[in-house]
């Protein structure tokens, strides 16, 4: 299974001034943790990093530190995420069929996820996203911050990644974004442009996606909590 962490994304929600996947976390950069998970993940066998040039020599240092025994490619990102993923899709080996994509900043991710993901992918065949219930009521707010209406939570799922796909299904519905105009924050929100099913593998709890202080706060204090199980 190929997998394609895009990370190529700023730390202004961090509050820093660089890449927010160099920040330490329970003594390693936060994208230390991402590609440890990926590694132990029996079911990956090649991670591609989608990244900004500017950040490659620090990400090469850090994959020299890991010396990961997958191959690990460096991938020139774009100016969102749709078009760095786009072009993480166009830098996948020949024979790749599947894709996982995994955000770097989910760096909590355990290694039986990404197995899960892959297995389902590789089954059948269906595009997939990790997700969770939604615990809380959700309300829907207008322009002028009046609640629309509640929608009913049985049928609310939070999304995270790992997303699976087929590699050509998910290029062309790229290439289908790239000529309507389409902006999505997500892979699996351009398939439900193209009207194409995705389904549910239930995620983690603990997959949150470090993008605040508080979040590194309480990932810190989760794998502070798996040392010492």
């Amino acid at each position: 299974m190929h997998l394609l962490i895009p990370a190529a994304g700023s730390g202004k929600r961090m509050g820093s001034d660089r890449n927010k996947l160099l920040l330490p976390l329970h003594g390693r950069p936060i994208l230390a943790w991402t590609l440890l998970s990926a590694a132990a993940a029996d079911q990956i066998t090649w991670i591609g990093i989608i990244s900004q040039p500017v950040d490659q020599p620090a990400f090469q240092v850090l994959l020299q530190d890991l010396s990961l025994s997958k191959p690990v490619v460096l991938v020139d990102g774009g100016s969102t995420r749709q078009e760095s993923v786009e072009r993480g899709l166009q830098a996948l080996p020949a024979d790749a069929h599947h894709v996982l994509i995994h955000d770097g900043a989910r760096c909590l991710a355990t290694p039986d996820l990404l197995n899960r993901c892959a297995t389902s992918l590789l089954s059948d065949g269906a595009a997939l996203i990790a997700a969770i219930p939604v615990k809380d009521t959700i309300k829907v707010v207008n322009a002028e911050g009046w609640i629309d209406h509640t929608p009913d939570r049985s049928q609310l799922w939070a999304a995270q990644t790992p997303q699976g796909f087929t590699v050509a299904q998910l290029k062309a519905c790229h290439e289908r974004a790239r000529i309507q105009g389409w902006e999505v924050t997500d892979d699996a929100a351009l398939l439900e442009r193209c009207q194409l099913p995705v389904k549910i593998v239930p995620g983690e709890e603990t997959n949150l996606k470090v993008t605040t202080p508080s979040d590194l706060a309480i990932a810190a204090w989760i794998l502070q909590t798996r040392f010492q199980e």
